[in-house]
């Protein structure tokens, strides 16, 4: 596992490889995020772009969205997959933010997981990109370069979200955890891709247990 000092050399080297870390989601709001967020669930950044406007265009308000017929939401948002749990989601935390919170995202871990949709990974990057807290949003590339670079156990290929985040709440500086996560899939999208890495190119190559096991086995062969 990772060391304090190790992690912080790995924060470093992202941090010039990537000097802008931010969310790739497109959106102008707090609520807005909220809903970018759960429409991105098995879906790309990209194509929530693409949708979001759309839905906005529509129904502009925490108000609008939490009063709209479900089955509109729904055809709207179909394009990101999985159409209907969305789509649902989407007007039950409306509405739940509408009649509960006055309209405001809350800024706790405690009542953002009382939102419909909300998980700890979109409760994590609201907490840290809106309110500017400590958080580490587990996604997919977070958990595979935890995995790769050595954060969890030697032998250990863990997939629980949670044990990640905790993992690396351990050893990673609070006010460099949220950027960290957004680095990550900058680097896992461009270089630690998931079915292979580019270890020749990769500025943690070094620090990287992935590629010292690699470089074991092609040394027995």
């Amino acid at each position: 596992m990772k060391t304090k000092k190790q992690a912080a050399e790995i924060v470093q080297r992202l941090e010039k490889e990537y000097p802008v870390a931010e969310c790739t989601l497109d959106t102008s709001t707090r609520w807005q995020l909220l809903v970018s967020v759960r429409l991105a669930a098995q879906c790309t950044d990209a194509r929530v772009n693409e949708i979001i406007p759309i839905l906005l265009d529509k129904f502009p308000t925490v108000e609008a969205l939490a009063d709209a017929p479900v089955g509109e939401i729904i055809e709207i948002v179909k394009p990101c997959g999985l159409g209907n749990t969305k789509g649902r989601d989407i007007k039950r935390c409306m509405t739940m933010l509408k009649d509960d919170f006055g309209g405001v995202v809350p800024d706790n871990m405690d009542d953002l997981l009382k939102l419909p949709g909300v998980g700890r990974k979109s409760a994590n990057l609201i907490l840290g990109d809106v309110y500017g807290k400590p958080a580490v949003v587990a996604d997919t590339h977070c958990i595979r370069l935890s995995n790769r670079l050595g954060f969890m156990k030697r032998g250990e290929t863990v997939t629980d979200p949670y044990k990640v985040e905790i993992a690396l709440k351990k050893v990673v500086a609070p006010e460099k955890s949220n950027d960290l996560c957004h680095r990550f899939v900058l680097h896992g999208r461009a270089v630690c891709t998931r079915r292979k890495p580019y270890c020749e190119k990769c500025c943690l190559s070094d620090l990287c247990r992935y590629k010292k096991e690699a470089d074991k086995k092609a040394k027995k062969q």
